[in-house]
């Protein structure tokens, strides 16, 4: 279970307007789900239990961000220093977001400038940790890359 809510947090990089944050978080959040339960259980009754359950959690932690968490975490992956954390604390919400910056490299296969970050948030006193990779588009902007 911990590896679906880790997989879940993914959501939370989630820096594309295509979608609102609650549905990008439940797609992301229902793809690692569904990994982690074939991985797990190695059947499909597992991968449908665990995209169900990834899928619940993204669709919670992507619904919890707000704008101005949104543009901070950007702002981490722009300016942040490689290895040093970030820390902010909502205070509307009272949520809490730490993301510590790798150092920005260039993927082979795409050709664009990426960075990997570990990213912790607690909400409603739950705390949740995960990693991910953020890569430039076209127009400069860093968004989520789908594992």
């Amino acid at each position: 279970m911990k590896y679906v809510s880790v997989i879940a947090l993914l959501s939370l990089l989630a820096l594309s307007s295509c979608a609102n944050n609650a549905q990008t978080g439940a797609l992301g959040g229902a793809a690692g789900g569904a990994l982690i339960g074939q991985a797990i259980g190695h059947n499909t009754g597992a991968t449908l239990i665990g995209a169900a359950v990834g899928g619940g959690i993204g669709y919670m932690i992507g619904n919890e961000m707000d704008k101005n968490d949104r543009s901070r975490l950007n702002n981490v992956y722009e300016t942040g220093p490689s290895n040093q954390r970030s820390a902010w604390s909502n205070p509307d919400n009272g949520r809490q977001y730490t993301v510590t910056p790798q150092p920005a490299y260039q993927d082979r296969s795409t050709n664009r400038t990426c960075r990997r970050a570990e990213v912790e948030a607690v909400i409603d006193g739950k705390r949740e940790r995960t990693f991910s990779t953020a890569c430039r588009n076209e127009y400069g902007e860093w968004e989520l890359q789908k594992s």
